[in-house]
């Protein structure tokens, strides 16, 4: 831990920013599919199919994205 804080005093002010935006931006993507993951779960268990609401999920889908939502509605329906 303090390693990680003496890290952070010796960076530049630019470059620690950059690395906070850059988490920032993963972590909306990871917020948003767990929305994305919760809404797919309301809609499919109208039809009795249930998608997987998880750490794993939403990791596939903050990473990838689209082809993310269609690999998780892939398994979730042919599963």
């Amino acid at each position: 831990m303090s390693g990680l804080i003496l890290l952070f005093l010796l960076m530049d002010k630019k470059q620690m920013k950059k690395i906070f935006e850059r988490l920032s931006i993963y972590w909306f993507r990871l917020a948003f599919a767990f929305l994305a993951l919760f809404i797919m779960n309301v809609a499919a268990g109208f039809f009795g199919v249930y998608v997987p609401v998880n750490i794993a999920s939403g990791l596939v889908i903050a990473v990838l994205g689209i082809p993310g939502i269609a690999s998780i509605c892939a398994l979730a329906f042919f599963l």
